[in-house]
């Protein structure tokens, strides 16, 4: 359950790094940065131990998705992760 962020999550909370946002469309328009939309999906970083009554089912390097206000983001030296409960992702990609 390490990793290179040397952080790990209590209980049943999870770790995730999301995925980048694109800056441009197919047709080759740029995205403004004010009118991206968040992401909805990342990788797991991080898992807790879990709860002593219930299994943690993401693990390190799943792909998940989530709901769109899920979560606390923190930033971990120059990074920002999204950490939430498992209970708050919708599943794994």
């Amino acid at each position: 359950m390490k990793n290179e962020t040397n952080f790990i999550p209590l209980f049943d909370r999870v770790l995730i790094k999301q995925k980048e946002v694109e800056t441009k469309l197919p047709s080759g328009i740029i995205v403004p940065e004010s009118s991206k939309e968040k992401p909805l999906s990342g990788v797991v970083i991080s898992v807790g131990a879990g709860r002593p009554d219930e299994e943690m089912v993401v693990k390190v390097g799943d792909s998940v998705l989530f709901g769109a206000y899920s979560g606390t983001v923190i930033k971990l030296g120059t990074e920002e992760f999204l950490l939430l409960r498992q209970s708050d992702v919708f599943g794994i990609l």
